[in-house]
């Protein structure tokens, strides 16, 4: 999808937050391919954010609004290509007003401004806690247990029903619907990306859930580059884990999906520095 002309012009939400800021920061990277803008409500980074990973937006790069602010959010979308909408109240700690405001009308705010102002392809933030519910039932509980020795289970595909079990991802499967509406009805682009646990350092919270930011980053990048004809579709974002508890070979042969990384290699390369500091 990017032009071969000119760089593509990509806005960047929540461009200040873990993933949105090393998605930015692989942009504008590649100015031969990309000119990248970051939407930011605040000018400071998320708490997320390792001191020495940030990446500072130029002030004539950065656009400032609130999600809940659709004046604002449509004026940060004036020229632009492509929109990657990272922004959203992360996990609703702050309570279901902020869930509503940031990831309910904030989301809506997004798309209708992205239509408004002619942007071809939107791709969303989702996250595979859209299905966390199949937790509860065999095979799938097997995979979302770190410590079970059963691995004979089948990853939870992108075409099963949805199964939110808290607001945020309620929130999510609000998102993906509005996806799907305005690719149909209103013809625009419009990806769904269900993120798996992405780290700051990689750190291996949970192997089955598992993304590195390299491979989030390359997902992202294949979703902005589709062809324009892929008008809606969902995908998981996950790395190469033995046992991941979703399924990536939708992406892989949709995408092109070629994950770097796998789980299980990290939490060995930790164990091993862990010994040697202890052995000193």
């Amino acid at each position: 999808m990017t032009n071969s002309l000119k760089p593509t012009r990509v806005l960047v939400t929540g461009a200040y937050g873990l993933i949105g800021n090393i998605v930015f920061a692989h942009l504008a990277g590649r100015p031969e391919e990309y000119e990248p803008f970051g939407m930011v409500r605040r000018r400071h980074p998320s708490s997320r954010i390792e001191h020495g990973d940030f990446r500072e937006i130029p002030d004539d790069r950065l656009r400032i609004a609130d999600l809940s602010d659709a004046a604002g959010v449509r004026h940060a979308m004036e020229g632009i290509d492509v929109v990657v909408h990272m922004a959203a109240d992360a996990d609703g700690r702050s309570g279901w007003e902020s869930v509503l405001q940031s990831n309910i009308v904030g989301v809506h705010n997004v798309f209708e401004a992205a239509r408004e102002a002619g942007v071809r392809r939107v791709v969303f933030a989702s996250t595979n806690q859209v299905v966390f519910g199949y937790r509860a039932d065999e095979p799938s509980a097997s995979a979302a247990n770190v410590n079970s020795g059963d691995r004979a289970f089948a990853p939870v595909r992108h075409d099963q029903p949805v199964r939110p079990l808290n607001f945020y991802a309620c929130s999510k499967v609000f998102g993906e619907a509005l996806a799907y509406m305005y690719a149909h009805v209103h013809g625009m682009s419009c990806i769904c990306l269900r993120i798996g646990w992405v780290t700051a350092n990689d750190e291996v919270m949970n192997p089955t859930l598992w993304c590195s930011r390299r491979d989030i980053i390359q997902l992202v990048e294949l979703c902005i580059r589709a062809p324009q004809e892929l008008r809606y579709d969902l995908f998981f974002g996950q790395s190469a884990n033995e046992h991941n508890f979703v399924d990536i070979d939708h992406a892989r042969e949709v995408l092109g999906y070629a994950p770097q990384d796998r789980a299980e290699d990290f939490i060995h390369v930790r164990e091993r520095a862990d010994r040697i500091r202890e052995e000193g």
